[in-house]
């Protein structure tokens, strides 16, 4: 089976879904959203409104199916009415809210239904995909519409009703909307970004980048790459370069350094073991390229992890602060 890159970086970052909620709204209402760092995923199901960030040159208008995540954790404003002043959602969730059965509703509800939902990211390693991502990420063609609305319809029928295992249902519908949003960003032919990400749009670069995902430990040469490619060596590490913004090799020894971490943090396989499976014929060798990389020792690396224990995990950015 060929290597799936985005698959790759997924498993390594570990999205993990730490809330998923309905906002059913009605009325004229105006909200300012400050969330933890992490991946935030919304959808307009039913309905418009408007979005605000720094990011817009001006107030953007969200219509029945667009979806938009916002890779970094950035504050953002949504309403019907411009004029009026945002309130805090988080501050004020439980005075001017109902709390419903997996749905929130604001004034009865009934003309705007949103989904918001928010993951967070394997520590240390969140930056290999949000420096990748514009601070908006928006799916609104009507063909990336159709592919998520089967997903945003199922998930707002779990998110109201009360199902047994509906919050498992809905952390994974959670995901597959997040995945599906990164997949159509990726094969949008309109962004002009750089990054392994967009390059695999490029089926020549997609081939080198699958074989170095599927074997990193293999001693890849330039030559070999190429002829993955289908391209000269020249044009191969011209084009690689200029698509990726690194040479293949800083890209094929970034991802073992990457691959490395994530042992060192979750398994108690030793430096060597680790450094002879990352390709590396020697452990001072494998040492030079790691903390080159990941900026520590690889033992210093993963002593800091397992003395951390574990991660405390977050709290849910879409409940009210407790009194």
């Amino acid at each position: 089976m060929s290597s799936d890159p985005l698959s790759d970086v997924l498993s390594l970052l570990r999205p993990q879904n730490l809330a998923c909620r309905g906002f059913d709204f009605g009325g004229s209402w105006a909200f300012r959203w400050d969330l933890p760092d992490g991946i935030n995923c919304y959808a307009v199901v039913a309905g418009r409104c408007w979005l605000t960030m720094e990011a817009l040159e001006s107030p953007l208008e969200l219509r029945t199916g667009d979806c938009f995540l916002l890779p970094r954790g950035l504050s953002f404003g949504m309403g019907t009415d411009q004029s009026i002043l945002p309130i805090d959602a988080l501050q004020s969730i439980c005075s001017s809210m109902v709390q419903g059965t997996g749905t929130t509703t604001f004034q009865n509800g009934g003309e705007c239904f949103i989904i918001g939902a928010h993951f967070s990211l394997e520590s240390g390693l969140a930056e290999l995909l949000t420096n990748l991502l514009t601070p908006l990420v928006l799916v609104r063609s009507e063909s990336d519409k159709t592919e998520l609305r089967w997903a945003l319809d199922r998930m707002r029928s779990e998110l109201q009703g009360d199902q047994p295992g509906r919050n498992l249902i809905a952390q994974q519908l959670a995901c597959m909307i997040l995945v599906q949003a990164l997949r159509q960003h990726l094969s949008d032919r309109t962004t002009c970004n750089i990054g392994w990400l967009f390059a695999m749009a490029d089926h020549s670069l997609k081939a080198a980048i699958n074989s170095m995902h599927e074997d990193p430990s293999h001693p890849w040469t330039l030559e070999q790459l190429a002829r993955k490619s289908g391209l000269s060596r020249s044009s191969f590490v011209k084009r690689f370069r200029e698509a990726v913004g690194e040479t293949p090799m800083a890209y094929l020894t970034r991802w073992r350094m990457l691959v490395a971490s994530d042992r060192l943090r979750n398994t108690k396989d030793s430096v060597t073991g680790i450094a002879l499976s990352s390709g590396y014929d020697s452990e001072s060798a494998f040492r030079k390229a790691f903390r080159t990389v990941m900026g520590s020792s690889p033992r210093r690396y993963s002593r800091a992890a397992h003395e951390s224990g574990f991660i405390e995990r977050p709290r849910d950015p879409f409940r009210a602060h407790s009194a």
